[in-house]
């Protein structure tokens, strides 16, 4: 159980969000600070009966954790967290699962369009003031999206999302998931994980919207990819591991993927030695899918909601990972 209201100190870790003045203005009357680095965290973490952290969690921290009764994850992947550890220290955990659905749905399809439209070359030509003439050859103009097909390998709520975008564009579009028994609105076929090299060799755009699992780790490999439709475009708003990068560079250099739409890399920040920073048929975003104004709001929404059913001695909690 949490301690009552009057009792209970939270603590926002994170090193851009601001969790704290947002908190504040909703009037709770929950005592609550911030962190910006681990050092203050490590520190002070001891004060916390909540904690609304991502990124900056550490398992090494639960030791010190003594009052710490519920952990608010900021992102929708929890795999940072050692949950055996957690329950065994009587920590409840929740994750952000949906708080950004909405932002990496429509991130995926601007990555989609932009490289559909030839948006980074426009970009730099501007740069450079260079006026483009029309090009003779259809293979190398834009593109327009209707009548493509789009496999959506992960779809969840953000997936999920992506597919009804993808129909507004008149794209038809397949799921790829473990439970084929669910349907996706928006999808017209829903196909197994086992399916999905048949799946590649059909889609001109692949878009990976899953967890990092056991499962996913390095799911996009070297196989994969060759049996990958050819001019085919790979788009990661997952995780970087799900997908094998060497392997993508050498799809990416062979011509086997036309281009890629890359917002999460194996190693973040990304080496500055990786081909991926300068190959012209890439679009790199740095993990910024996830991304909205709304943010804050969106998963304060989900720890005063968990807050609740904690003080109400409920079991179940919203996003429940712990």
């Amino acid at each position: 159980m949490l301690p009552g209201k009057d009792d209970l100190t939270v603590c926002f870790a994170h090193v851009a969000y601001q969790f704290e003045p947002a908190f504040a203005a909703r009037g709770t009357g929950v005592r609550a600070f911030q962190v910006w680095t681990r050092e203050d965290l490590a520190a002070r973490i001891g004060e916390a009966d909540a904690l609304v952290i991502s990124g900056y969690w550490d398992n090494a921290l639960i030791p010190k954790a003594k009052k710490l009764k519920f952990i608010q994850s900021v992102s929708a992947g929890t795999d940072q967290y050692d949950r055996a550890a957690l329950a065994a220290a009587g920590v409840r955990l929740a994750s952000a699962a949906g708080v950004n659905a909405r932002a990496v749905s429509e991130h995926a399809i601007a990555l989609i369009l932009a490289l559909a439209r030839r948006l980074p070359e426009a970009r730099d030509n501007q740069h450079r003031k260079f006026w483009r003439g029309m090009i003779g050859d259809p293979a190398g103009r834009e593109d327009e999206l209707g009548g493509k097909t789009m496999a959506i390998v992960g779809p969840g709520r953000i997936g999920g999302r992506l597919a009804q975008i993808g129909r507004a564009f008149d794209m038809k579009v397949i799921a790829v998931k473990r439970d084929t028994s669910v349907p996706v609105d928006g999808a017209d076929e829903v196909r197994s994980i086992s399916e999905l090299h048949s799946v590649l060799a059909r889609a001109d755009y692949v878009v990976l919207t899953c967890p990092l699992t056991p499962e996913t780790t390095g799911l996009i490999d070297a196989a994969a990819f060759a049996a990958m439709k050819p001019g085919a475009q790979l788009i990661n708003c997952a995780r970087g591991k799900v997908v094998d990068e060497a392997a993508l560079v050498d799809a990416l250099r062979s011509g086997k993927l036309s281009a890629a739409g890359i917002d999460v890399t194996v190693e973040e920040p990304l080496s500055a030695d990786s081909p991926l920073w300068t190959m012209e048929n890439v679009l790199l975003t740095p993990h910024t899918a996830g991304e909205t104004r709304k943010y804050e709001d969106n998963v304060l929404d989900l720890l005063v909601e968990n807050m609740q059913r904690l003080w109400r001695g409920e079991t179940a909690l919203v996003n429940q990972v712990v």
